[in-house]
Parts: structure tokens; sequence; C-alpha cells
């Protein structure tokens, strides 16, 4: 477990440009395939990690919210795989399947775009206005293991900022979660 705010990228900065990255529907992925999104949420995260799989229901539910009011989302596995065989692209396959995945699930075997977007755990969301430059880093809410107890839903509260073109009331705050496992 890690709780980390050493963030690499800032409110405003650009979203580092990747490309190609293969999705577990078969297809390979690229920032520019969201041009058309309003907003657009990158969440690193993975299979293994319980936090990662404590938030995954509320990431789904977002995004389900929000993709009709021009929310894009990629999710982005850029863990090694030889230690943690949970996260190769197979498992990925079978997790973005059995859990109703609504956005690409994609691997970063290189680790490139993790490193270039300062990923530091799974999950670590971050949201990028229309000229995708970040307005929003941090945790979803502020309850983790329990969501009915969450008094701080930060990326809706971003999300809904964002669509107003409004400043995000809380633009970052620390990420919790497994640290990404770097080769």
């Amino acid at each position: 477990m890690a709780e980390l705010d050493a963030f690499k990228l800032n409110v405003g900065d650009h979203a580092p440009t990747f490309r190609d990255l293969p999705g577990t529907d078969g297809k390979k992925w690229g920032l520019r395939d969201f041009d058309r999104s309003r907003l657009l949420l990158v969440v690193f995260s993975c299979n293994h990690c319980p936090y990662a799989q404590a938030w995954e229901g509320r990431i789904v539910e977002v995004v389900r919210d929000y993709a009709v009011k021009g929310l894009g989302t990629i999710m982005i596995n850029p863990n090694e795989t030889v230690n943690y065989p949970d996260d190769r692209m197979d498992r990925m396959i079978e997790r973005a399947r059995a859990k109703g995945y609504p956005f690409p699930y994609v691997r970063d075997e290189d680790q490139s775009v993790a490193r270039a977007y300062g990923a530091l755990v799974t999950p670590h969301p971050l949201l990028f206005d229309k000229d995708r430059r970040l307005i929003f880093q941090g945790k979803l809410d502020d309850s983790w293991q329990e969501p009915s107890k969450a008094k701080h839903r930060f990326l809706r509260e971003a999300l809904d900022a964002g669509l107003a073109g409004r400043p995000v009331p809380t633009p970052t705050s620390s990420v919790i979660g497994c640290t990404v496992k770097w080769k």
C-alpha cells in the first residue's frame, strides 16, 4: 500500500501522447482515439491490487454515469507480470469481461505511458479537459473500503466541474493503492 502525492503531472499540464496500446478488446488504443470526448479519464490500474478491486465497481459506475455527458475513459495496466501473473493480458481479458468494463482496458507492457504520466499506484486516476490539460488527479473518494461512507467524491466533483467549465474544487488529492510494479 502507498499513499503518495509526489505527482509528475500538475494541474494544467498536457496529457502525454501515447498510441498502439493493446486492449482486451483486440484493438490498439491511443490518446487520439478520444479526440471527440469532452473530458478524458485515464486510470492506471491492474487486476491484483485490493485497492484497485475495491474502487473498480465505482469506476465502472462513474464511467457509465458520465459517458453520455462526453467522458472518454481508458484504463491502463502497467504492472510487470513475472511476479504479478494476474496482471497478464489473458487475465485482463477475463476481468474486463467479467466486470463489464465500459471502456478500453489496455496493457502498457514497456511501462512508458505509466512513466510519462507519473503513475504511482493502482488505481491512479487522472482527468483531462477537452484540450487535454490535467484538471484532476487523486483518489476517487475518501472511503476506499466502504463506498457508503464516502463524504467526498473527488472524481465526481471534478467531472461535474469540468463539464460545467468551472474550476475543480479539489484538483488533487493523495492517491491510495498498491505501488506500480516496475520492471
